[in-house]
């Protein structure tokens, strides 16, 4: 029989064995070497396609090589026995089209190369030939694919499944269902440009034949308040910015909306309206196109956008504070567009945003809402309609996908296969409850996962007696009822939190927890936390330890290191719009709507919002489930779905944070291997046995091939005479091969170090071919390790010693990894910080080395002012007219000439210095009559304002002390262009204390601060000395006193062997304050460390 072979477009050889039979494929090289037993090229032998079959299969570095190998080869799919690990390309690799379902369709499992439709075709094999229901679970984290994954199942089981008799409606309507869901649930974040930002299971039901003839989604948790807010880099759903985008002009002008997506509050909080991967007016044909395919007729497409509209339109309503604080609607506009978008009444629309109706003891009373509310009750209301809107739109998709023929027979002999396409696992800067529900839903089949592969196979086996090594994981069954429990988990105490009477906040219900579980190990909070992990915990946080790590959960809704405005300016207005500010953990679990708002929904004439509000919720008097109940509900009949399936697993893995291809970190994908369980799995999977169906099964399927026990007996003995010449040769060729492996590594050995030697040799020689290799690995070796010691911050000195090659391009790197660390620093630096760094700037170039209690004063932050407001008197502020006061402080002001202290406020204004006494100005000294100012060297706290005197009727200078001198007195300087008119002076100060008499102010070192008039007429200051240590000497005790482990100090000598007593001889508690160490910050020029000594000047040298 001739040799036929054939080249496909794949670039493989396949061997023709029949016309009308499957082809197999073959290799090509010298010639052609066809292999019958594999369809597998040299390119699909990158590495091993499946790691149970992986040499060193408990090495977790192999394991991540064997993944670099085969995704360099743009090779992401490998198996872990019948698991099969996706990495996430981040391109399209044309890997999908229709020749490649044919060549997965129908083949064995392990004869072609890993492949989501390899997992697709046995899944569905197994539901046809066994006719049980069969599950696809897809998880990973957000970006790693998930959505992309269900998206090609779904176009292989529509592209190779024998359609139905009636037509193939069901297959188009089951993929046209995925481009409108993601239109109206997906959004750009900041990990993924198309997360999916609600929960989805979907069953397929397929006849007795094979074909698809309906199905049903299940939705979970829409993160419906990013309708209202988005984070900085992240987009509201994508139906919003398509319809701008792509819709007709007719149709925008009767929603009345326009192109620019810049104008509508609710989509420009993230500012990132345009991302360059994703082309909105495209999806919008497509969404546009899949409704029609889903049995949408024109209305409901109509009425839909309206809603959308809506939306966008209650984001740009306005309110205005009337004279009794009250809101007010004042963009007319708008509410006339509502007005006709919800098909509701003008009137009862701006009443409901503007008052709330509470009803007490069968009476409604009309309590009008302030900004703020008014601000919650629209954005409220904006969640609520498309929340509902989006449950409307899956319930419409089920009645679309619902099989026709239920009462057929075929209908009753169907079969389902289910598809998790759900939120992967979330960690972002900012977590609040969505996150939470995202992460407990991860945590549940994360539990599901390892009860139905690493404890259930383990437990059978034990059961069974068969010798087994256990195989340690972590069972997150602990996190799971951290977080579920009955009475003691997080969800219980949150709904006891929102349900019980009185003043409930976010604070209390955080205050619960610390009491109910703050003995449990993967539970902290700032009041729980040590003293070094208090710095990374809020107060109005707390943090769990999930599986896949730390998540610290903000319970206010407030981004910690951010101010939440409540007041904003709409663009191209000149009137206020009042933003409320995001919901915490209580309001967004209790999901209330004001009455009011819901009776008004309950009479729109749009048929869509009619059947999402509906009237017998105003009648119902029970209160609803809160949010965390329905969803853990919710859940744990997921859970039991996919326990009744027989479950596939595709575990996607995002290659890099950063969405690019052909990036690989190894940090990420380390980090999701392990909390994956991927390496439990496969140490698993290799001990265990490779077939484990279930006796009767196995029976069912194995018993017809042995028709007679001589058929069995002839094929023993058939191996048992070729027994020994297979044994001889398989050996005698792996020894050859062996031997040959081990020869070539010994050539290349010896090869590598001669040229090493040689390279070593001639290292100062000019670069040659000789030593080349050696002068390479030289310069490779110095910049890998210049990149593991690279310096950490801009004061960080430290800098590897190059070899004499690089001594250039060393100080380059050096130059521009300086410039670097400075370019970031300073773009961090806020405005605030800014200015507090210049009037520290200020301060340092006047006080600096002069004034002995300057460095007390570096530590502590400048306050914009002492005073409070309703700390000044309301006459002096009307006193001050439109002047406002730039800094206010309490000062102590002495007599001119009984030197007798009263107390004051002194305020800084643009143009003057005012002493103020009660509701009195005393004293009013222009900056231009301010001469200068005059202050000692030594640590008190007085100062001198010399004031120009024009004639003999003018008060004299201000003799003045504060608490805050150094601050003060550099607040003075610069808002009256004084700072080089700042005198330091030794010993005394003179200064004018009346006509034509001059007043001195002696300064004198002493044991405590005496403030007195002395006998010589004078102003006698006694300053208590401050001493100083050598620097280098405190640097020591403080690395010999610091602990290891805490970062902290000793709290006596008796702890530790006192370093002090060793230095200086003298005891460390008797020489140290109150504040045994102040660190001051060099970025404002002082890098010493100072101690403040009660003792002797003798002790210290």
């Amino acid at each position: 029989m001739a040799l036929q072979v054939e080249l496909i477009p794949t670039g493989e050889i396949i061997r023709v064995v029949h016309p009308h039979r499957p082809c197999k494929l073959a290799l090509g090289s010298d010639g052609v070497r066809v292999t019958m037993e594999s369809a597998l090229t040299a390119r699909d032998r990158v590495g091993v396609q499946d790691f149970v079959l992986l040499e060193n299969f408990t090495s977790e570095a192999a394991f991540i090589e064997n993944l670099r190998r085969r995704f360099r080869e743009n090779l992401i799919y490998t198996y872990i026995g019948p698991v099969l690990v996706s990495v996430n390309p981040y391109r399209d690799l044309q890997i999908y089209s229709r020749q490649h379902m044919e060549r997965y369709r129908g083949v064995s499992f392990y004869e072609v190369p890993p492949h989501l439709f390899a997992v697709a075709d046995t899944v569905y094999r197994a539901l046809r030939t066994e006719r049980r229901d069969q599950a696809v679970m897809i998880s990973g984290e957000s970006g790693a694919g998930k959505t992309e994954a269900t998206k090609r199942l779904l176009q292989f089981y529509a592209e190779t499944c024998p359609a139905p008799e009636r037509g193939g409606a069901v297959r188009d309507r089951l993929l046209q269902s995925n481009p409108v869901l993601e239109a109206f649930g997906n959004a750009k974040t900041l990990r993924n440009d198309n997360s999916s930002r609600f929960g989805k299971y979907m069953d397929v039901q397929f006849d007795f034949k094979g074909a698809p003839v309906g199905g049903h989604i299940l939705s979970y948790l829409l993160e419906k308040s990013r309708v209202v807010h988005q984070n900085h880099g992240e987009r509201n759903f994508h139906i919003f910015y398509q319809l701008l985008e792509g819709g007709e002009e007719e149709t925008l002008r009767r929603l009345g909306l326009e192109r620019n997506p810049q104008s509508y509050l609710y989509l420009v909080k993230g500012q990132c309206a345009k991302v360059s991967s994703i082309n909105d007016k495209s999806d919008w044909k497509v969404v546009r196109k899949a409704l029609t395919v889903i049995d949408f007729t024109e209305d409901e497409v109509e009425d839909l956008l309206s809603i959308v509209a809506s939306v966008l339109h209650l984001g740009n309503t306005h309110f205005a504070a009337d004279e009794e604080s009250n809101a007010q609607v004042t963009t007319e506009n708008q509410l006339k567009y509502l007005t006709r978008l919800l098909g509701v009444e003008g009137s009862t629309l701006r009443e409901a945003l503007t008052h709330r109706k509470i009803i007490a003891k069968g009476e409604e009373l009309l309590s009008p809402l302030n900004l703020e509310q008014a601000a919650y009750a629209r954005d409220a209301l904006a969640k609520a309609i498309y929340s509902r809107t989006f449950s409307w739109l899956v319930a419409k998709i089920n009645r679309s996908l619902a099989s026709k023929d239920a009462e057929s027979p075929s209908w009753r002999s169907t079969t389902v296969l289910g598809l998790l396409d759900i939120y992967g696992f979330e960690v972002f800067q900012h977590n609040s409850f969505e996150q939470f529900c995202i992460n407990y839903c991860n945590e549940k089949l994360q539990q599901l996962f390892i009860e139905l592969t690493l404890k259930s196979e383990q437990e059978e086996y034990e059961a069974e007696g068969i010798a087994w090594e256990p195989v340690q994981y972590f069972n997150n069954k602990i996190i799971c009822d951290l977080v579920e429990e009955k009475f003691k988990g997080i969800i219980s105490i949150l709904d006891e939190e929102c349900l019980r009477p009185g003043e409930a906040t976010d604070l209390t219900f955080l205050e619960k927890l610390e009491d109910t579980v703050k003995h449990h190990p993967h539970f902290l909070t700032h009041k729980l936390a040590d003293q070094r992990t208090r710095k990374s915990l809020d107060r109005g946080e707390f943090r769990l330890l999930h599986y896949a790590g730390e998540v610290t959960y903000n319970i206010t809704g407030e981004d910690p290191g951010a101010v939440s405005p409540r007041v904003g300016w709409e663009r191209g207005s000149a009137s206020p719009h009042v933003c409320s500010l995001p919901s915490g953990f209580l309001d967004k679990n209790n999901d209330l709507l004001f009455r009011n708002l819901k009776e008004t929904m309950c009479s729109s004439e749009n048929p869509i919002l009619s059947q999402c509000f509906d009237r017998s919720e105003l009648s119902d008097k029970k209160r609803p489930e809160t949010v965390a109940t329905q969803f853990k509900m919710s859940l744990l009949e997921l859970v039991e779905i996919l326990k009744s399936k027989e479950p596939a697993y595709i575990r996607c893995i995002k290659p890099n944070d950063s969405k690019q291809p052909g990036r690989f970190d190894e940090v990420l994908i380390r980090h999701q291997v392990k909390y994956l369980g991927l390496m439990e799995n496969l140490r698993v999977r290799r001990a265990g046995f490779a077939y484990r169906r279930k006796y009767e099964a196995f029976l069912q399927r194995t018993k017809i091939f042995i028709r007679f026990p001589k058929t069995l007996f002839a094929t023993e003995d058939a191996l048992e005479i070729r027994r020994q010449s297979l044994a001889i040769c398989i050996q005698s060729w792996w020894r050859g091969t062996l031997g040959r492996r081990k020869a070539a590594k010994r050539k290349w050995a010896a090869q590598t170090i001669r040229r090493f030697i040689q390279g070593f040799i001639l290292r100062h020689a000019p670069r040659c071919p000789e030593n080349a290799f050696f002068v390479d690995h030289v310069r490779t070796s110095f910049l890998l390790n210049l990149r593991r010691q690279l310096p950490r911050n801009i004061l960080d000195t430290s800098w590897p010693t190059p070899p004499p090659a690089l001594r250039e391009a060393s100080e380059l790197l050096r130059e521009l990894c300086r410039k670097n660390m400075v370019w970031k620093y300073c773009r961090s630096i806020s405005p605030e910080w800014k200015q507090q760094l210049q009037q520290k700037a200020v301060a340092s170039e006047i006080f600096k080395g002069k004034k002995d209690n300057y460095p007390q004063s570096v530590p502590r932050l400048f306050i914009s002012t002492r005073l409070g407001a309703d700390e000044i008197n309301p006459r002096v502020l009307q006193a001050l007219g439109s002047e406002p006061i730039q800094y206010a402080v309490p000062v102590v002001k002495y007599d001119r000439k009984g030197y007798k202290p009263r107390s004051r406020q002194l305020l800084l204004t643009p143009n003057a210095v005012v002493i103020v006494e009660d509701a009195k100005v005393k004293q009013r000294i222009e900056y231009t009559n301010l001469t200068g100012i005059s202050v000692s060297s030594l640590s008190d706290s007085l100062f001198v304002l010399h004031v120009q005197r024009q004639d003999n009727k003018q008060k004299g200078d201000v003799v003045l002390q504060s608490d805050h001198v150094i601050e003060t007195l550099t607040k003075t300087a610069l808002s009256a262009d004084r700072v080089n008119n700042i005198n330091i002076n030794q010993g005394s100060i003179t200064f004018a204390g009346g006509p034509g008499r001059d007043g001195i102010i002696d300064f004198t070192p002493g044991s405590e601060l005496l403030i007195t008039k002395a006998k010589n007429g004078h102003l006698a200051v006694i300053i208590e000395r401050l001493h100083w240590i050598d620097r280098e000497k405190l640097c020591s005790f403080i690395l010999a006193c610091q602990d290891e482990e805490t970062g902290g100090f000793a709290d006596r000598p008796g702890d530790m062997v006192d370093p002090f007593h060793t230095l200086f001889g003298i005891s460390g508690l008797s020489l140290l304050g109150e504040e045994q160490i102040k660190p001051v910050s060099p970025v404002f020029g002082m890098p010493e460390v100072f101690w403040r000594v009660n003792v002797q000047p003798e002790l210290v040298n």
